[in-house]
C-alpha cells in the first residue's frame, strides 16, 4: 500500500487522511473558465428550426385524426340541431 515496514505495529498505514496511498500523478483536468462559457448559445435558433422540423415530421401522424374528429363532431353538431328543429321531427315522424 506503499507505507513502509514499522518493526513494532507492522505495515506504517501513513498519517490521517493519507493512509499510505501514492499521490496521484499524470492526472489531467481540463476546465473552462466561467467567463467564457456560453450555456445558451445558438438555443433560440436551434430551437426555432427544431421544432419547425418536428412539426413537419409528425404533422401527417397528428393532422388527420384531429380533422376525422372534427368532421365527425361537425356532422354530428348538424344531425342533432337538424332532429331538435321543426323540421327535422316532423321527418322522423314525429308531431309539434
Amino acid at each position: 500500500m506503499g507505507g513502509h515496514v514499522d518493526p513494532k505495529n507492522g505495515v506504517f498505514m501513513g498519517n490521517w487522511g493519507e493512509f499510505g496511498c501514492p499521490t496521484p500523478q499524470r492526472i489531467a483536468s481540463y476546465s473552462l473558465s466561467p467567463n467564457r462559457q456560453r450555456p445558451l448559445a445558438g438555443t433560440a435558433h436551434a430551437a426555432f428550426f427544431n421544432t419547425f422540423r418536428r412539426f413537419r415530421h409528425q404533422v401527417l401522424y397528428v393532422a388527420p385524426p384531429f380533422i376525422i374528429a372534427y368532421a365527425a363532431m361537425d356532422w354530428a353538431i348538424e344531425k342533432n340541431h337538424y332532429l331538435n328543429s321543426k323540421p327535422g321531427r316532423l321527418a322522423e315522424g314525429g308531431d309539434e
